[in-house]
């Protein structure tokens, strides 16, 4: 099991590498763009071989990229729906220039239509991402997409194992099994009501996960502690072992041998007293 951290891309995405390192990540996640729009930086040969070189480098396992937080399949505004399947196919063309492993996506809200009517539009917008816009011919990426369980505040999708169970199976209808993937945000899932405050409690949610979703399909873990209540809705983020989850989530996780071949990645607060990896990699290490 490797740990790391969400790494900023100031300055450009080839500097990432060694930011990762310089905290102790093993594998990291990014943004390749501005998470809030704007125009997309080119990849080019060069910043594409510093980054490659620089993972190398600092012997980083494994980088996933996050999109940016626009997306929304799930929106009556045709421009937005249309623009969000646009912008996860470029981030999955990215993730293979770059090599990286998967690229994670929020689902978005169903702001303007009925729950039913925006789980069809973001089934069939989850289809569009892997087909040619022109030719309709399936289109094959190696980094895979990962659906990211939710807090669920207001209408956001993708709140529960059923409907992340949904999604997948809808959209492997239309296109090749096994180009969609599950990321486990340990903060969202106990706001969205899957208690993780006990070894018991982590135990029942990842056997409830393997029922309705399946494990194969688990990819990715985001260890972050939860500032709000045990289904709250409330997605707000906290230091591991700081907040409404504590510490033995992360003790069952690291310790569970069904969940250690995953990377671990932590979205938590920048704390120079709190030292998030330095509490995964001592619970590893005990």
């Amino acid at each position: 099991m490797n740990f790391g951290a969400h790494i900023s891309i100031a300055g450009g995405i080839e500097k990432a590498p060694e930011r990762a390192h310089k905290i102790g990540g093993e594998c990291f996640q990014f943004f390749s763009r501005s998470p809030r729009g704007g125009k997309i930086k080119e990849l080019t040969p060069e910043i594409i071989s510093k980054f490659k070189n620089g993972c190398q480098k600092y012997n980083l396992k494994n980088c996933y990229i996050h999109t940016p937080y626009y997306i929304n399949l799930a929106s009556a505004n045709n421009k937005i729906y249309y623009g969000s399947i646009v912008a996860i196919k470029e981030e999955l063309t990215r993730a293979d220039l770059l090599g990286a492993k998967a690229v994670v996506t929020h689902l978005g809200s169903a702001k303007e239509l009925s729950k039913k009517e925006a789980g069809k539009k973001s089934v069939e917008g989850l289809k569009r991402v892997f087909l040619n816009s022109s030719s309709g011919k399936e289109l094959c990426f190696k980094a895979q997409l990962l659906l990211e369980i939710t807090a669920g505040a207001g209408n956001i999708m993708g709140d529960s194992f059923e409907e992340i169970a949904y999604f997948i199976k809808e959209v492997e209808k239309g296109i090749s099994k096994n180009k969609l993937g599950v990321c486990f945000d340990t903060a969202h899932a106990f706001e969205s009501g899957y208690d993780l405050r006990t070894k018991k409690a982590v135990q029942k949610t990842f056997n409830d996960f393997d029922k309705i979703i399946g494990l194969e399909r688990l990819k990715l873990i985001h260890a972050n502690d939860s500032k709000t209540d045990l289904n709250s809705h409330i997605d707000r983020h906290e230091n591991l072992g700081y907040g409404k989850i504590g510490i033995e989530c992360f003790k069952t996780i690291i310790n569970d041998q069904c969940l250690n071949h995953l990377d671990l990645i932590l979205e938590t607060p920048a704390s120079k007293e709190r030292d998030d990896l330095g509490v995964l990699k001592k619970i590893r290490e005990s």
